[in-house]
C-alpha cells in the first residue's frame, strides 16, 4: 500500500468482510434467542461476555495486535448489546433523568439499541422490575467519594429482584456551552454536588463571580444550557451530547479518580463462573450478644472465603437501634464452601445475588451473545 487511496481501498475490503462475519454471527444469535425462548434461559449473561473479552484479549496479545483489552471491550460490548436485542428485545429501567450517569452506565452495558425507561427514583426502578414492566434495572450502589447508597441497600433487603452484574464507572464531569468565548458566560447550571466537585476548575477559569445555579440533575443543567448561549453546564458527557451542547472542557472534576459502582438488577440467577462475587444481607439472631458478628465472620475465615465489603445499616423493622449487615464476598452462592458457612446461619442470611466480579472487565465461561 503506497498511497492513501490504496489504504482506503484495503480498509473498505476489510470492512466488507467484517460486516459479512457480523451478519453470520447475528444469524446464529437469532437462533440462540429462539432456543432461550423455548427453555427460559437468560438473555444477559455477563459472565459469558466477560469470558469472551478475556479470550479475545489473550489472542490479540499473543498475535502482537494493536487492540488492548479496553479497545476490545469497547467494540464488543456494542456487539453484545446488538446481539441481545436480536435474541429478545428487553426494556431497561434506570435512575433518571435521561442523560444521567446511571443512564450512561446502562448504555455502556445494553447499547444504543435497547429500550430504556427513565425513572425518578431508585424505588421506582425496583417497583418496575417487580411488576415485570422491565427486565433489567440499573441503579447506583456505592460511590468512592460519598460512600454507600443507603436507599439501594434498603430496597435490596426486601425486594425479590437480585443483583446479576456490577460495573464500576469513572465519574467525569464536562463543561459544556454554546458560548464562543468563556467571557460570554453569565451563568452556570449544575447539581449542587457538581459545583462542589469542580471548585478548582471554576476558580482556575475565573468563574467564581459567575452566577452558579443549582438544578435537580446534571441532565437538567444541559437542557438549560442548550437554551441559552450565554450559559454553561457542568454535566455528564452523555447529557451534553444528548442535548446538543458542545463540550468545551472534559474531566473538569477536582478528584479525577472518583468512581461509582452500579448494579444491574433482574429476576434470574447467574451460573457459576471462575471469578464470582456474592452479596448477602445478614440479620444476626443474637446481635446484642457480645462477639456475635465476630463469630459469624470467623466462619468465612475458616473456609478461606474473602470478604470485599461489610456495611452496617440501621434495622427499620424492629423499632429500636438494631443493625443488619450488607456483605460482599468472593465466590458464588452455589460454591460448596459458601453453602457450608451459610448452613450454619439458617434464617439469618438473605441472598442478594451472585455475579461476575467487577463485570466491567469481563471474564467467565459460557455465553451465547
Amino acid at each position: 500500500m503506497k498511497t492513501l487511496d490504496d489504504c482506503r481501498v484495503e480498509i473498505d475490503t476489510i470492512d466488507d468482510k467484517i460486516l459479512e462475519l457480523l451478519n453470520k454471527r447475528m444469524n446464529i444469535v437469532e437462533r440462540v434467542g429462539e432456543i432461550k425462548c423455548d427453555t427460559g434461559g437468560a438473555i444477559y449473561r455477563p459472565e459469558r461476555e466477560k469470558a469472551i473479552i478475556k479470550r479475545l484479549t489473550e489472542i490479540s496479545a499473543k498475535s502482537g495486535g494493536l487492540l488492548n483489552e479496553s479497545a476490545i471491550e469497547a467494540i464488543f460490548l456494542e456487539v453484545f448489546a446488538v446481539s441481545r436485542n436480536l435474541e429478545l428485545p428487553e426494556r431497561i429501567a434506570y435512575l433518571g433523568p435521561e442523560g444521567s450517569f446511571t443512564h450512561q452506565a446502562a448504555e455502556s452495558r445494553f447499547g444504543a439499541m435497547s429500550d430504556y425507561l427513565s425513572l425518578g427514583s431508585i424505588q421506582a426502578v425496583f417497583k418496575t422490575l417487580e411488576a415485570k414492566r422491565a427486565k433489567f434495572g440499573v441503579v447506583p450502589i456505592e460511590n468512592s467519594r460519598d460512600g454507600i447508597v443507603g436507599e439501594t441497600l434498603d430496597l435490596l433487603a426486601k425486594s425479590s429482584v437480585k443483583i446479576v452484574a456490577e460495573l464500576y464507572m469513572p465519574i467525569h464531569m464536562s463543561f459544556a456551552t454554546k458560548a464562543k468565548k468563556l467571557e460570554n458566560i453569565t451563568k452556570i447550571y449544575s447539581k449542587d454536588k457538581g459545583f462542589g466537585q469542580c471548585r478548582e476548575f471554576l476558580l482556575e477559569h475565573g468563574f467564581e463571580n459567575v452566577e452558579q445555579i443549582p438544578v435537580e440533575s446534571t441532565a437538567k443543567a444541559a437542557i438549560l444550557a442548550c437554551a441559552d448561549e450565554n450559559s454553561a453546564a457542568i454535566c455528564s458527557h452523555i447529557a451534553a451530547k444528548l442535548y446538543g451542547v458542545p463540550t468545551m472542557f472534559d474531566d473538569v472534576e477536582d478528584d479525577i479518580g472518583s468512581q461509582t459502582r452500579f448494579v444491574i438488577l433482574s429476576d434470574f440467577k447467574n451460573d457459576v463462573s471462575s471469578d464470582d462475587k456474592t452479596s448477602i444481607l445478614v440479620r444476626l439472631k443474637d446481635a446484642v450478644k457480645a462477639g456475635s458478628l465476630v463469630h459469624f465472620l470467623q466462619d468465612f475465615d475458616e473456609e478461606n472465603i474473602n470478604l470485599s465489603k461489610i456495611e452496617s445499616r440501621p434495622s427499620k423493622d424492629d423499632g429500636g437501634f438494631g443493625y443488619w449487615f450488607y456483605i460482599d464476598l468472593y465466590g458464588h452462592i452455589d460454591d460448596e464452601k459458601i453453602q457450608k458457612v451459610l448452613s450454619k446461619h439458617d434464617g439469618e442470611v438473605t441472598w442478594l445475588g451472585s455475579y461476575a466480579s467487577n463485570s466491567i472487565n469481563y471474564k467467565g465461561d459460557d455465553s451465547d451473545v
